[in-house]
């Protein structure tokens, strides 16, 4: 991937993530991640990247809290896209260092032992 592709597509799906964020605290936090995003150097993402997605789970929960399972779907769907987009490019190495749950040896979501 280019080096401005990278941010280019981290700025848009942070967007994408504002946009279905019904609670204004959180999406100003999404807004401040994305502006962010878009002043680092493509290797300087890995900060930004990991905020995202724990500000993704808050907004998850939040939705959850108050029973949006139409907007938890949305989120939960660009949340995915942050994880998928952050260890597919190479920002981040690994998902388990987001969560510990995705190395987890019964969880068969992410890694198959199968091969």
């Amino acid at each position: 991937m280019t080096e401005q592709y990278l941010v280019g597509e981290l700025s848009v799906l942070l967007a994408r993530l504002q946009a279905v964020t019904a609670d204004t605290d959180l999406a100003a936090s999404v807004a401040r991640l994305r502006r962010e995003a878009e002043l680092r150097a493509p290797w300087d993402l890995v900060d930004v990247e990991r905020r995202a997605l724990s500000v993704a789970d808050d907004v998850c929960w939040q939705s959850l809290a108050r029973g949006d399972l139409a907007a938890f779907e949305r989120q939960a769907a660009i949340a995915s896209q942050l994880l998928e987009f952050g260890v597919c490019s190479g920002v981040l190495r690994d998902a388990s260092l987001v969560d510990p749950w995705f190395a987890h040896p019964f969880n068969g979501v992410l890694r198959s032992e199968d091969g």
